[in-house]
């Protein structure tokens, strides 16, 4: 492998004919004595090289002696047709057993490097020899299934020449001139493949996917050194450029594990005579720092075949003379034993399905903090080298519920186990496969191809063209028009006859009734398998444009009559999601007429309007209001995980790609971000239709038009506003064409026949589309589930496409080389680079670490283990239900048995007692007050200890009836109640939602109204109001200087329950529109939380079936489309005294209503059909009040601290409840959570929230106040510690003076005793200068003149 210095490029002319000649004589010679006698005759001197035939002969030798414990196979063959052989020494080696972990050795792969080649000769005799006598070599056997090719380029090794260091490319390389370390996939270069030249690589790599290797080594020669990945980087430097893998701890262990136990290596000094300078710190180097290598075995061994590789060079001179060989295999001996013993280091176990104990293959293990990937094997059994530590172990299994395991210990030695039991997440036993359609697999910083779905591979394109073209298939053979009752017969009965690839389902109707029926064709009808794309055909948009009409029903005959016995449709259907609509407008068909070659009569639905003109546009606002046909797909579209797409229209022969339009409504090219994509599959279609790749369109007719290939840029056509192509691209992940498939609008059926031959191709071929570019999955590194809406960027195209509900994802590009981010909300982005190729999909999953906190504007990555499997089971439900799938399933598994009328008040009543009658164990009654006319204001509470104050569970809040005239939320909210406890006990979601969450339901707060109000009376004020004339939604006042009077009793009680505080989110239901408001209804308010309470409001409306298209469809409406049918009260009906205002500023809850009909009062009949579109929307209130962020709050001793004020962004405050607990909810994104209290510091810190995931959960511990009368606590403690010195030295210096005093008076009157008359005179004066020097030190210290007051003040 080294060499690579320019020293390696030296002529292969110094072999001449004759030794070549003697070589042969002398090999013909060896080969011609029988293998028995010669392995007696020559037992191993360790001094000479083998050929290819002594070789051969050699390794059948030795498997037919050692038959029990080897094994020799080929793997392939080379350009010259030399056997590949690999001998596998193991226990039984003929049979894959469970518990054994596979490891290999190859050598030679640059035909001129031959030590490698002759020391796994050596390590084979010595392994089979040794076994049975030396225990550490029976041991290495007994539990390692080992496999070792000694050369893997064959014919290099027969050109090349005893003696050469320095090596020639004619042995290095293979029969083809192929340098095979270079001709790998890579993770950063296009490599191009050619089977036919490099036959060893291909061998090797289907060798290395098969099987699930755990530990290898790639033996070279040209230094001494252990090389582990990457081998190359993005730039591809020369040299000098690290480049580390996810695992780069581990493979310098591992490359340290070798050097150390090879004498010269472990020197890091090889010395060799063409770099006597080189050196390598401890012997080992990353591979492209030591130099650059595309295409290297070892990095995709790693990143494709999840097994851990590195590469050994062995010695300087690459083909030493043979005398050396028994030095080279001294060396080396103990280091290949060694490593070889590291595949038992890590983590081990089995992964089995807890129903039967069955292993399950391919469930993905995964590491927190490490990106990479391994898999089980096919008997469940897994394989993770890891270093000593403590680790976090996620295994994921399609159909399984995740499962995480915190702490796992890592210790020296051998491997820790660890079994893994999986619940299956239905009763039905998981069939569903991962992710890869081939067995091609990645992680992470690893890609791989899956060409699963491309009717070529590499070598054998003209092959598969031959073949398709040569097989037979059943044609479609009644070819007419079908009106409505026709197509909808014929759709039942292939729906009836195919039922196990076919499921027939309707979006809709038109505007006269008539169902949008949509066919969806796949080998698992009515499931999203994982990884699988969807993919959608819409036909008869125009209604009198039917080419694309009966195509579609020509299509659905062919698919399901060829799937089983063609083997590209069968492979089509088997990894595509097919759904076909051949009618958008079947009002608009039943009116046109056969034979209409450009009219438009029933081009229109039958409130003629162009569909295709009804779509939200982004650069001209859509007057036309959203017709049903038009709504209904828009649902359609967002419901399902849409990959590609085409519109089939008629009047042309052109494929019409994004964008229709530009702001300028002039016919010029309008490019989107991904142009390149769209005249890709553009392409695709025209190619396949020679009559549309002429581009001559419509030759025949009175206008004559060209198209280049038969394609073109919509806007460079014509303009078209309010186009469904265009939607497709800007509001879902769905690229979609609009086809033109003819000149003719609505053709005589006798010409049906030509117009399917001549789409037939083209309509397979661009399903075929949906399967190139990149795909994979978005995985959380901590649970290993899917992360739902992650964003995958693709840099320099401005599209980012996301993540659906499971977290798979599917990203069309053109071949060629891209770097790919996945992000989501709570996590920290991860990058990758990726080469798309010429066929297939790139397979990329990315791992993403969540975000825990942020700490002095640091990320902190959440690696807190999940110690509680009971929480961390509400937390996969809250994932699992926080999507439309997840609560589409709760939707189908509750009883739903009602019987839907309106009820008095007196009924009311009755009804909520009858609940807590039947269900005591879970609701409570209470009456919060009375109205006007004493009737009772209700509150049931539904939880599994109602009479219990649990402060850590969150309490959400349900009101309705504040308006007596609108009682559709009154008994909406009754039978949300009823179907709530019904489901106890017997739905696990809807027992585990009620059992963690405190519910309140208030279904009447205006009894008094309601009893005045009259049903179907859609516009009326009666009952609006209480008894009394008053508007209950306008007498919420917080203050008393705010109202006039004192509020109604019914208001009182409300306001009462809210000010209890403890609310986490309330959902107000009331009528005359259909769409949700959120705070303020106060005019001129700012709103602090607006994004949380519009993100509230958001999941309301797109749980709803129609609330989130905008439109109300309510007569007189003056608001037209309100964006995704959200809107701030104020901007609805501005008023001052409400009650969402209220609970927001003074019960610090956010509130949100709900309108749920246009009628206020609508007839009973409608109820059923309310329930419908409100009920998946309650449920999803349920699981958003888990979300945001909470907490606890204490001191340092673990002491709760009550009524602490947690501020939100600096803005809105909720207050710790008993047991110091607190929740938020917020909207997705990053936030800061402040924390305040008295005679504590203040504490901060920054939570993300995600939108699928349960609340982080965060402990907030206080610290003593810091202040000290405003100041800092350090300022105060440093200057009372400089006051108090102050006194002290003032303390001393005063007691020092008055010392020094009273001694010089004592001493003065002792000599005056003593000396009266002698000294009378000297005593005199000593006084009075004593004086006068104290008068003076007094005057000075201690006052001040008239005039330093005067100075002093002035300052």
């Amino acid at each position: 492998m080294s060499g690579q210095r320019g020293t390696i490029l030296c002529s292969s002319h110094k072999l001449s004919l004759l030794v070549l000649s003697l070589l042969a004589v002398f090999a013909s010679s060896i080969n011609s004595v029988p293998v028995d006698e010669q392995r007696e005759q020559e037992p191993e001197t360790y001094s000479k090289y083998y050929n290819y035939d002594q070789l051969t002969d050699l390794l059948k030798s030795l498997a037919q002696k050692y038959a029990n414990v080897a094994n020799l196979t080929s793997i392939g063959r080379s350009v010259e047709n030399r056997e590949l052989w690999v001998m596998r020494i193991t226990k039984d080696p003929t049979a894959d057993v469970p518990g054994k972990p596979k490891f290999k050795y190859v050598g030679n792969m640059h035909g001129d490097e031959t030590v490698s080649r002759q020391v796994l000769i050596y390590l084979v005799e010595y392994l089979l020899e040794k076994y049975g006598d030396e225990p550490r070599v029976t041991e290495l056997v007994d539990s390692t299934d080992i496999y070792i090719m000694p050369s893997m380029n064959p014919d290099g090794f027969e050109k090349s020449n005893e003696g050469e260091c320095t090596g020639t490319d004619v042995g290095r390389h293979n029969a083809k001139n192929i340098d095979l370390n270079r001709s790998f996939p890579d993770q950063f270069e296009d490599i191009h493949m050619n089977a036919e030249e490099m036959p060893e690589v291909t061998a090797v790599m289907r060798w290395i996917l098969e099987n699930k290797f755990v530990l290898s080594g790639n033996l070279h020669g040209g230094t001494v050194v252990a090389s582990y990945p990457f081998d190359d980087t993005e730039a591809h430097d020369t040299e000098g450029t690290y480049s580390r893998s996810p695992d780069d701890a581990l493979f310098r262990y591992l490359a340290r594990v070798y050097a150390e136990n090879n004498p010269v290596m472990k020197t890091g000094e090889p010395k060799c005579e063409e770099n006597i300078g080189e050196t390598f710190k401890d012997g080992i180097t990353n591979g492209a720092k030591w130099y650059d290598v595309a295409g290297g075995m070892q990095d995709f061994n790693y990143l494709k075949g999840g097994c851990l590789e590195i590469t050994m060079e062995l010695s300087c001179c690459k083909y030493p003379p043979s005398a050396q060989l028994r030095t080279e295999w001294d060396n080396n001996r103990e280091a290949l034993l060694a490593y070889m013993e590291q595949i038992h280091i890590g983590v081990s176990g089995f992964v089995r399905a807890a129903r039967d104990d069955a292993p399950i293959a391919d469930a993905m293990i995964m590491v927190s903090g490490i990106n990479h990937n391994v898999n089980t094997s096919r008997f469940g059994d897994y394989y993770r080298l890891l270093l000593p530590g403590t680790y976090n172990i996620t295994v994921l299994a399609p159909g399984y519920i995740p499962m995480s395991v915190a702490g796992v210990e890592v210790t020296e030695g051998k491997a820790t186990v660890l079994n893994i039991t999986l619940e299956a997440e239905n009763d039905e036993i998981p069939t569903t496969l991962s992710i890869p359609e081939s067995p091609i697999e990645t992680s992470v910083n690893s890609a791989s191809t899956d060409s699963s779905s491309s009717s070529s591979s590499i070598g054998v394109n003209e092959a598969a063209d031959e073949e398709k073209d040569s097989r037979v298939t059943v044609q479609p053979q009644d070819f007419r028009h079908h009106h409505f009752n026709d197509m909808e017969l014929f759709l039942k009965k292939f729906s009836s006859e195919y039922s196990s690839i076919t499921r027939l389902y309707s979006i809709g109707n038109s505007v006269q009734k008539r169902s949008l029926w949509v066919m969806e064709i796949s080998d698992n009808p009515g499931v999203h398998e994982l990884g699988e794309p969807e993919f959608k055909y819409i036909g008869n948009m125009h209604g009198n444009e039917v080419v694309g009409r009966e195509l579609l029903l020509n299509l659905i005959e062919y698919l399901c009559r060829n799937y089983g016995t063609d083997p590209e449709i069968t492979q089509l259907i088997n990894s595509t999601r097919i759904h076909i609509m051949p009618s958008m407008n079947p009002d608009g068909y039943e009116v046109s007429q056969e034979g209409d070659i450009s009219g438009i009569q029933g081009r229109n639905n039958s409130n003629n309007y162009d569909l295709n003109r009804n779509f939200p546009d982004r650069f001209n606002y859509v007057t036309d209001p959203r017709q049903p046909e038009t709504l209904a797909v828009m649902n359609w579209a967002k419901s399902y995980p849409f990959v590609l797409s085409a519109n089939l229209h008629g009047g042309s022969l052109v494929v019409n790609y994004p964008f229709d339009d530009n702001p300028d409504n002039v016919s010029r090219y309008s490019k989107s971000s991904d142009d390149d994509v769209f005249r890709m599959v553009a392409l695709a279609y025209s190619k396949e239709n020679s009559q549309m790749y002429d581009g001559h369109s419509c030759k025949d007719m009175d206008y004559q038009e060209y198209f280049k290939d038969g394609i073109t840029n919509g806007a460079a056509w014509y303009n078209v506003h309010g186009g469904m192509q265009d939607w497709n691209y800007i509001n879902t992940n769905c690229f979609e064409v609009t086809i033109e498939q003819g000149c003719y609008k609505y053709p005589p059926a006798a010409d049906l026949p030509k117009y399917w031959e001549q789409n037939r191709r083209s309509l397979l071929q661009f399903i075929h589309q949906v399967h190139r570019g990149v795909k994979g999955m978005v995985i959380d590194s901590k649970d290993g589930s899917g992360i739902p809406n992650a964003m995958i960027t693709v840099d320099a195209i401005n599209h980012p496409i996301t993540s659906n509900i499971a977290g798979d994802y599917w990203r069309l590009l053109v071949p060629g080389k891209y770097q790919l981010t996945a992000s989501a909300q709570g996590y920290s982005p991860v990058r990758f680079f990726v080469t798309v190729p010429n066929e297939g999909v790139q397979i990329v999953n990315f791992t993403l670490a969540r975000i825990h906190s942020y700490t002095n504007g640091q990320i902190t990555e959440d690696t807190t283990p999940i110690l509680d499997p009971n929480v961390q089971e509400f937390q996969s439900l809250i994932k699992q239900l926080s999507g439309k799938s997840g609560l589409d399933k709760l939707f189908k598994d509750t009883n739903t048995q009602s019987s839907f009328r309106y009820r008095q008040y007196s009924e009311v009543s009755e009804f909520l007692r009858g609940l807590t009658l039947n269900f005591p164990e879970i609701t409570s009654l209470q009456s919060l007050g009375q109205s006007v006319e004493f009737r009772t204001i209700w509150a049931l509470e539904i939880s599994n200890n109602p009479k219990v104050q649990e402060p850590s569970e969150p309490k959400i809040r349900f009101v309705a009836g504040i308006h007596g005239n609108a009682p559709v939320g009154t008994e909406l909210l009754l039978e949300f109640a009823a179907s709530l406890c019904i489901n106890y006990g017997k739905n696990p979601a809807i027992t585990r939602l009620i059992n963690e969450t405190r519910i309140v339901i208030l279904p009447s707060i205006n009894p008094d109204g309601r009893e005045l109000a009259k049903e179907k009376d859609c516009t009326s004020t009666a009952g609006m109001t209480n008894v009394h004339g008053k508007d209950l939604d306008t007498d919420f006042f917080g203050n008393a200087s705010q109202r006039a009077a004192e509020p109604q009793p019914e208001t009182r009680a409300v306001m009462d329950l809210i000010q209890e505080r403890g609310f986490t989110l309330s959902v107000a239901m009331d009528g005359g529109s259909v769409l949700v408001t959120y705070p303020y209804d106060k005019p001129v308010q700012s709103v602090e939380n607006a994004d949380t309470l519009r993100y509230l409001a958001t999941v309301y409306a797109n749980h709803h079936s129609k609330m989130h298209s905008g439109d109300t469809g309510c007569p007189n409406s003056q608001m037209g489309t309100i964006p995704n049918g959200v809107l701030r009260a104020a901007e609805w009906h501005s008023h001052m005294g409400s009650m969402k205002d209220f609970s927001v500023d003074f019960g610090h809850c956010p509130e949100i209503t709900v309108y749920t009909s246009c009628c206020m009062f609508p007839p009973a009949e409608m109820l059923p059909t309310l329930w419908t579109e409100n009920r998946k929307s309650l449920l999803s209130m349920l699981v958003e009040v888990h979300k945001g962020v909470r907490g606890v709050v204490k001191d340092k001793n673990g002491k709760p601290i009550v009524g602490a004020i947690i501020v939100l962004n600096g803005g809105v405050r909720v207050f710790t409840s008993e047991g110091g607990y607190f929740h938020a909810l917020l909207a997705p994104g990053l936030h800061n959570i402040e924390a305040v209290a008295d005679g504590y510091q203040q504490q901060s810190q920054k939570v993300s929230v995600s939108p699928f995931e349960a609340a982080s959960s965060i402990i907030i511990e206080f610290d003593m106040e810091n202040d000290i009368f405003g100041l800092p606590r350090e300022l105060v403690v440093a200057s009372a510690a400089a006051a108090m010195t102050a006194l002290v030295l003032t303390a001393c210096i005063i007691w020092c003076v008055c010392s020094a005093k009273s001694n010089r008076q004592k001493d003065g009157f002792h000599r005056l005793r003593q000396h009266r008359d002698d000294y009378d005179d000297e005593v005199r004066l000593m006084s009075m200068g004593s004086k006068k020097s104290l008068l003076s030190h007094e005057f000075q210290d201690e006052s001040e003149s008239d005039e330093d007051t005067l100075y002093t003040n002035k300052l």
